[in-house]
């Protein structure tokens, strides 16, 4: 990160800090020297915020835990007071849920108000920047077909998912065109969002916190998919790229718009072939699933599989192109599939997987 200054004059804010990606922007910051500021839940649950406490004390940064709620208003504004750049990352990532508003939709719509709301309130604040996704670029995999040239770009919006059909995307696109019409009501604060697709990579809060991605590794590697995997295509980038992308955002003075961050694509197989590579005892899938069969038995396995959702997805190419955030971010991407097997290993040293 030499080729772009750190400002650690002014303390900085990180919402969701105990989140997977967040971690590692807390740790990034604080390598530099940067005073965060970062909300949690439950600031006396050791448990969930002692790898937080150990970084700040370890590393050259100061960091201070502060109580918030995405769902109350005002909740981030004392732990916003003095901060010049907002890290918004705070946002569920639960692809099969009970109640899509509930569990989705008004904590990332909700929360991306709430923070931006206390934003127009700090006048010292001069940025955000806002952890989307490319879920709120295109719904399904399907969706890639149908842009311009069969390669997703940060012009296209997703316009197929809803609260019925993949309410995840869904919740990720009505939070970031919120988060653009409250940002181009005003002029004081810069909006820049990274759209990263899944992410993979080690933790630095243990080895399975709650993030899909490490759910489905556990699925590759645990043997879920003995019996063969769906042809699911989608891009790949590590936790760690992602982290210093949402830097780069807060610190280049140029930085503006949305940033698909994905190294490369993948299906559920070669990321078994990359794992297996590396420990070729992982119970790794080795046969593709016909899609026939998915549409068949997927609703059945997994609610949020619905047959819309087969039908869109299973078997279709995942492309984006990332030169945006390589030529605007100066950004250089590591080998996802690199992360993907530290992440495994982590994994598999905590005794996640069993024969």
């Amino acid at each position: 990160m030499s080729d772009f200054t750190v400002d650690t004059s002014r303390p900085v804010l990180v919402t969701g800090a105990t989140g997977y990606l967040a971690g590692w922007i807390v740790k990034q910051l604080l390598e530099a020297g940067v005073t965060v500021h970062a909300t949690v839940r439950d600031p006396s649950n050791h448990a969930k915020v002692g790898h937080l406490i150990e970084m700040g004390t370890k590393l050259p940064g100061e960091l201070t835990l502060f109580k918030a709620d995405l769902l109350e208003p005002n909740s981030f504004d004392a732990a916003m007071a003095g901060c010049g750049i907002v890290f918004h990352t705070a946002s569920p990532y639960i692809l099969s849920v009970a109640d899509p508003q509930r569990d989705l939709v008004d904590p990332a719509l909700k929360g991306t108000r709430n923070v931006l709301e206390s934003v127009n309130r700090t006048d010292t604040v001069t940025r955000v920047v806002l952890t989307s996704s490319c879920a709120a670029i295109y719904g399904d995999t399907g969706d890639c077909a149908d842009a311009p040239g069969g390669i997703l770009t940060e012009e296209i919006w997703n316009t197929t998912s809803s609260i019925d059909h993949i309410p995840y995307s869904y919740s990720k696109t009505v939070a970031e065109r919120a988060a653009w019409e409250m940002a181009n009501a005003q002029d004081r604060w810069r909006l820049v969002v990274m759209n990263p697709a899944g992410i993979y990579g080690p933790s630095v809060g243990g080895p399975i916190p709650t993030s899909e991605s490490f759910n489905l590794v556990r699925q590759i590697a645990g043997g879920d998919f003995k019996s063969g995997a769906p042809h699911l295509e989608t891009g790949k980038v590590d936790v760690r790229d992602v982290a210093e992308a949402h830097l780069r955002g807060a610190y280049l003075p140029d930085a503006e718009g949305r940033h698909i961050l994905a190294e490369k694509a993948g299906t559920i197989i070669d990321m078994g072939a990359a794992i297996s590579a590396a420990y070729p005892d992982a119970h790794v899938p080795r046969r593709t699933m016909p899609k026939w069969l998915v549409w068949l038995i997927g609703p059945m396995v997994n609610k949020a599989l619905t047959r819309k959702t087969v039908s869109r997805t299973i078997g279709h190419s995942w492309r984006a192109d990332n030169s945006k955030a390589q030529k605007s971010l100066g950004l250089t991407f590591s080998d996802s599939d690199k992360g993907l097997v530290e992440m495994y290993e982590q994994m598999r040293d905590a005794g996640v997987f069993t024969k």
